[in-house]
């Protein structure tokens, strides 16, 4: 057997992974299955595949290849590279890499590096993987979505398809426990083969901001934080030695701190996915001056940068957010786990003892996450809704991930493919679904390349969906249709990597000419087709010049420009980026194209409604609503045309008279007759005092019985003035208690009216938390006591007055009054009212309503 391992480079013999690799290949032989955890920067990325396609010593590995998926491009090349230098070859070779529109491949590659959205398409395409041996699924503990997707998918094939076919994840962590159970069987869960790397010791240095910055909104960082680390940067470089690895959250920072340390004693290189292929390259190579490297957290285990001493870790990460119910969709900022900081800090001590410093207070970790949120939880999960649907398991509860998929996510995943024909009622993927999953490009975007190509060409629709699936740096600002007119012209590493992929979303379509609109039309149209519930109209005519023009998009929601913009005051705009910073009321529109109505109409046309409008109006600033009725023309939330209704549904029209009385009272809008009011008034009494059966007559109360008591009335009326106009006390007679015979003695234990000794009259009154009788002094002559109403329970209060009709006295207890009261009050009113009784035994007078004849 020939040693292949003495063909490789000798600095395979310095990775550490290789006392693992007879384990591993042990596991694999013995269950088809394994788990590797080994920390950054030991070989797993690169060496293994090699020694299991047989390349790097010991016996040759099963018939195939070795298929590596990484979560990320920059890493597929990377590892691709590597492992040919090993090899001391280049990609295409014994080792490949294939990434969506890009594939160096021959006859002789035994190893093929592609990305995760790579494997799956393949999986789609062919699930028995011809040709291929042995998957290894790396960086699984960053928790990728395309990563959980294609392995539950590799489970299924090899539960079903190739059982023969093995499989390994590869995790940066020791946190194996979910991946080994998955992996494993009825016999308990898969063997976990660990790498020791050489570990050397980190210094931590706290390092915080020396005052409070902001917390990030959205893709925003605070630039008081950015200046801070490029100072944390230049004080690293002048106390510590070697390469400077520092850890930003986005391109955005890493441009900003780049700027911010122009002059610094080292050689600055911007690391991440956009980067140009030297810049790449200059970061993963060792040598030379002192390095600063600026990078995304694909360097946190993606990628080994070698010479690294030291580490300046911003301690923030970016995170996708998902609002359903805005169909807002975007990356933020977030405060990085603590797994996620230990990584980092583990790059300074790779190769030797390092230091890290941390831009934050130590006490801040203990409000921090342990573990990234997996991308499953946060995620729009509509093309991960479109692959289950195509792999034939629509509600994805077959299919064997680390943490299912919310079920919320998945209702608004499954709502946006009905709209684009992608799947059926029952959720199954229909012949256009499985045309747009095989673009490889989101299926909003699929769907405006297929439809969109024959509006406007196959040339023009791949461009602008190019556009979309890799957004354009801010620099070239947020009308895309002036970004499309400088992208075409421009020869930067942007427009490079924009025309590699026109080329290969041209390869999927078919030549169209399409009609001929403006390029500024199908723009618009190619943008509204991807993202119908954004298309946006105006909300104002003419803007301030300098202010924020305001829009609504279809979906409902308030969105504006950014001041000053070439987008501002065009009456409608197809929104291709937008986002909600915290605490604010609009979305901010980050990318658009001009668009007209016409275009809108067609673009969003299944969301074009016509229906009838009746509502409960109030106009601005008043309080007196009516009925107002009409039929309307909308595109979603957009309102493009009202005519009034003539004959509105009386249903509707009930419906919004009940909205009318809801929002202004039973009491303010219907008309209370001082019977009425009386009626009401007694009624209340009643259930406060007896319960049921007598009704509750509060506001809540009638509103919740207006079909006991408002009917036949409400449903006759048409507008608020036949509300006034109904006859409210005739209404409250039908809550009387009619069933059970108690309605006849409404006059007995409420009455309306109670005759006093004087023969007079009195009406009580009802309005207050006890009935009341007011009545003049000279009239309760004679009277012991009130009767007691509501059979006796409640007493009467009485309100005895002066000849005059003033208070004189309180009392709920005649017989004490006229014993012990009355003689002050006589005292103090015979003087005033001489011409009226003062009688010294008001218990024997005659009552009377007149004047003493004698005086």
């Amino acid at each position: 057997m020939t040693d292949t391992s003495a063909a490789l480079n000798p600095a395979w013999l310095d990775l550490p992974v290789r006392e693992a690799v007879p384990a591993l290949r042990h596991a694999l032989a013995a269950d088809g299955v394994a788990v590797l955890a080994a920390p950054p920067g030991t070989g797993k990325t690169t060496l293994v595949p090699l020694a299991l396609a047989g390349l790097a010593g010991g016996p040759p590995g099963p018939p195939g290849r070795v298929l590596v998926a990484e979560p990320r491009r920059l890493a597929v090349r990377a590892a691709a590279r590597r492992m040919a230098w090993l090899l001391g070859e280049q990609p295409g070779g014994r080792v490949g890499y294939a990434i969506r529109g890009e594939r160096r491949v021959g006859p002789a590659t035994v190893v093929e590096v592609v990305t995760t959205g790579v494997l799956l398409q393949r999986l789609q395409r062919d699930p028995e993987l011809a040709g291929v041996g042995t998957v290894v699924l790396d960086e699984c503990h960053e928790r990728h979505l395309d990563a959980d997707t294609a392995l539950a998918f590799l489970l299924d094939v090899r539960a079903a398809l190739r059982p023969e076919l093995r499989l390994v994840c590869a995790s940066a962590t020791s946190d194996t426990e979910a991946w080994a159970r998955l992996l494993g069987g009825p016999d308990g869960p898969a063997r976990v083969i660990e790498a020791h790397g050489v570990s050397h010791a980190v210094d931590v240095v706290w390092a915080p901001p020396p005052r409070a910055v902001r917390a990030p909104q959205g893709t925003r960082t605070d630039p008081l934080l950015l200046e801070h680390v490029a100072a944390t940067v230049r004080r690293a470089l002048a106390e510590r030695t070697g390469d400077l690895l520092c850890f930003l959250p986005g391109v955005g920072e890493i441009s900003r701190v780049a700027g911010l340390l122009a002059g610094a004693p080292a050689e600055v290189l911007q690391l991440h996915g956009r980067a140009p292929q030297a810049v790449q390259d200059a970061a993963l190579t060792a040598g030379g001056a002192r390095r600063v490297i600026l990078a995304t957290s694909v360097a946190e285990s993606s990628l080994t940068v070698p010479g690294v001493r030291t580490v300046v870790d911003a301690g923030l990460a970016r995170e996708p957010r998902t609002d359903h119910a805005r169909g807002l969709a975007a990356l933020v900022t977030v405060r990085a786990s603590l797994a996620a900081a230990r990584q980092r800090a583990g790059r300074a001590g790779r190769e030797a003892p390092g230091t890290v410093y941390r831009c934050w207070n130590e006490a801040e970790d203990a409000l921090a996450a342990r573990f990234p949120t997996p991308e499953i939880a946060l995620a729009d999960l509509t093309s991960f809704a479109l692959q289950a649907a195509c792999w034939g398991d629509p509600d994805a509860r077959g299919l064997a991930l680390p943490d299912a998929p919310p079920a919320g996510a998945m209702a608004a995943a499954r709502q946006t493919l009905r709209a684009l024909g992608a799947v059926d009622e029952d959720g199954r993927a229909t012949a256009r679904g499985t045309g747009l999953a095989r673009t490889g490009l989101h299926p909003r975007l699929a769907r405006a390349l297929l439809d969109g190509a024959a509006e406007v060409g196959s040339r023009r629709a791949a461009e602008v969906v190019a556009l979309l699936s890799e957004e354009p740096p801010r620099a070239l600002g947020d009308d895309l249709g002036a970004v499309w007119r400088a992208v075409r012209q421009g020869n930067d590493p942007y427009a490079g990597r924009w025309r590699e992929e026109v080329r290969r979303l041209r390869r999927s379509l078919d030549e169209t000419p399409g009609r001929g609109l403006p390029d500024t039309a199908a723009a618009g149209l190619v943008v509204a087709l991807a993202f119908p519930e954004r298309i946006a109209r105006a909300r104002v005519d003419k803007p301030e010049p300098g202010a924020r023009s305001p829009y609504l998009m279809a979906s409902g929601t308030a969105a504006e420009t950014a001041p000053g913009t070439a987008l501002t005051g065009l009456p409608w705009l197809a929104v291709a980026v937008a986002d909600r910073p915290a605490g604010s009321p609009s979305a901010r529109i980050l990318h658009a194209a001009a668009l007209d109505e016409s275009t809108a109409r067609l673009a969003g046309a299944p969301l074009l409604t016509g229906r009838a409008e009746v509502r409960w109006a109030t106009p601005p600033g008043g309080r007196r609503g009516d009925l107002a009725a009409r039929r309307v023309e909308s595109l979603g939330a957009i309102e493009l045309a009202a005519v009034p209704l003539t004959s509105p549904d009386p249903a509707l029209v009930r419906a919004a008279l009940l909205e009318g009385l809801a929002r202004e009272g039973v009491t303010d809008l219907l008309s209370w007759s001082p019977a009425a009011a009386a009626l009401r008034e007694r009624l209340a009494f009643l259930h406060r005092a007896l319960g049921e059966p007598w009704p509750d007559v509060g506001d809540d109360a009638l509103l919740a019985a207006v079909d006991r008591w408002l009917e036949p009335e409400l449903s006759r009326a048409r507008r608020r003035s036949a509300l006034e106009r109904l006859d409210t006390a005739a209404a409250l007679h039908r809550l009387l208690p009619w069933a059970t015979g108690q309605a006849g003695r409404l006059e007995e234990l409420a009455p309306e009216r109670i005759t006093v000794p004087s023969g007079s009259r009195i009406r009580v009154d009802y309005s207050g938390e006890r009935p009341v009788l007011a009545v003049k002094l000279q009239e309760l002559f004679g009277w012991a006591a009130a009767p007691a109403l509501a059979g006796g329970r409640v007493p009467l209060t009485v309100h005895l007055l002066s000849p005059a009709g003033r208070p004189a006295a309180v009392t709920g207890d005649l017989a004490s009054f006229w014993r012990e009261g009355y003689r002050a009050v006589r005292a103090e009113l015979r003087g005033r009212y001489p011409r009226h009784p003062w009688p010294e035994d008001p218990g024997t007078a005659e009552p009377t309503r007149r004047l003493n004849q004698r005086r």
